[in-house]
């Protein structure tokens, strides 16, 4: 559909305080002109339209910006098979040689297990995924074919970006020839594990890491477990290198766990440091090892949620829904209020919130993309609450899912 009227689309509209002083959400009908996957034009419910072009009943429903899966890894899931349960291990490299020589048995389902995967996310409401894939001397490129031929699949329902990931460690499975071809061969990003705690040098991996980086003028989102003193080191490891590179807003970390654990003045240097270099951080809110986030976010560091490993040989939890990490990280910092339940979209949107603390209305304006979610909800900070069904997406101006 190049051009079409969505008709009485819910939006929220501002706040209002009531006499006990507490905010409420407002929200309005409106009529949205959708014209090559952009929306041209946002009129009052009440204004009489006199147009040739075709109308969708929105019924009310409220639009919400769509959703980014930030942190994910398509290749490894048993999505697309029936129950199967996870082997229990001791430690991180006994589960690393398992994982290896399970990925070889899995390498003729990838395609098929990624496609279950993106089926239900794009369900939930995601119009984009970043999602890590194993590169080691075990598989080769076979897993970034795979989940390329998925991506491909699902093109007309979401975006991708694809982070080459060292999973067995950059050094310790001698992967920067595999890392450097997976970057010319349709890798968008470089990644990267705990260099101090697998590869047991920090110096080199991270200096191979940002030289694949630098030639292939890629963006990193490196894994980094490595917990308080170790983490906190590699961190700043992190920040000279992309200092040193020129690499400011082109860095992310994924887990950052030494935030957590570290000692807090610490944390605080660091953080500012993050804040000016651009770094920005990939959490899943894991309920063991909290992070900052509300710190981090105050000081205008781009903190983006994901759903991670999901029903895979590392955990069999998870429902592939990255509304319910938003709505997780609202109930752990105990944001309760219009204000804040709304405000957690930004960690779910890439940025998008629908107001501005005032009241002000940032989303959707004209020229935004026609990349929304409907709901029958009465306004945003319902929907982060209570997580209702998602009645239609729309993706460049396409409905994908659902009907309007």
């Amino acid at each position: 559909m190049s051009a079409y009227w969505i008709t009485n689309v819910r939006l929220d509209s501002g706040f209002q305080e009531d006499e006990d002083g507490v905010f409420h959400t407002l929200s309005e009908p409106v009529h949205l002109f959708i014209e090559n996957g952009v929306i041209q034009q946002i009129v009052p419910a009440d204004r009489q339209l006199e147009t040739e072009f075709q109308r969708h009943d929105a019924n009310g429903k409220l639009a919400l910006p769509s959703f980014q899966e930030n942190h994910n890894h398509l290749d490894k899931t048993y999505l697309g098979y029936g129950w199967k349960s996870c082997k229990p291990v001791k430690n991180l490299i006994e589960r690393l040689d398992m994982e290896a020589k399970e990925s070889i048995l899995l390498l003729d389902s990838i395609q098929t297990r990624a496609e279950a995967m993106l089926e239900l996310i794009s369900s939930f409401g995601a119009t984009h995924i970043r999602t890590h894939v194993n590169i080691d001397p075990h598989v080769g490129l076979k897993n970034l074919e795979g989940v390329r031929r998925a991506l491909d699949t699902y093109s007309d329902r979401m975006t991708a970006e694809i982070v080459a990931f060292p999973q067995h460690g950059l050094l310790r499975s001698d992967a920067g020839a595999l890392m450097r071809q997976a970057m010319r061969e349709g890798a968008t990003h470089v990644g990267g594990l705990d260099p101090g705690g697998v590869d047991g040098d920090i110096e080199k991996s991270l200096g191979l890491m940002m030289d694949i980086a630098v030639e292939a003028n890629a963006d990193v989102d490196i894994h980094l477990h490595d917990a308080s003193t170790l983490g906190l080191h590699t961190m700043k490891r992190i920040a000279d290198l992309t200092e040193e590179a020129g690499w400011h807003n082109r860095m992310a970390i994924s887990h950052a766990f030494a935030l957590g654990d570290a000692p807090q003045i610490q944390v605080n240097d660091m953080i500012d440091r993050f804040a000016a270099l651009g770094v920005s951080i990939m959490t899943t809110v894991a309920s063991s090892r909290p992070i900052p986030v509300p710190q981090m976010h105050e000081k205008g560091i781009t903190v983006a949620l994901g759903c991670d490993g999901f029903y895979d040989s590392w955990a069999p939890f998870g429902t592939g829904d990255v509304l319910e990490k938003a709505t997780l990280l609202a109930e752990r910092y105990r944001w309760i209020d219009e204000r804040s339940l709304t405000g957690a979209l930004t960690f779910i949107t890439g940025g998008r919130k629908t107001l501005d603390e005032q009241g002000n209305r940032l989303w959707p304006l004209v020229g935004d993309k026609a990349d929304m979610i409907f709901f029958e909800a009465s306004c945003s900070a319902e929907v982060v609450a209570r997580r209702p069904a998602r009645k239609a997406v729309v993706f460049q101006g396409n409905v994908v899912r659902g009907t309007l």
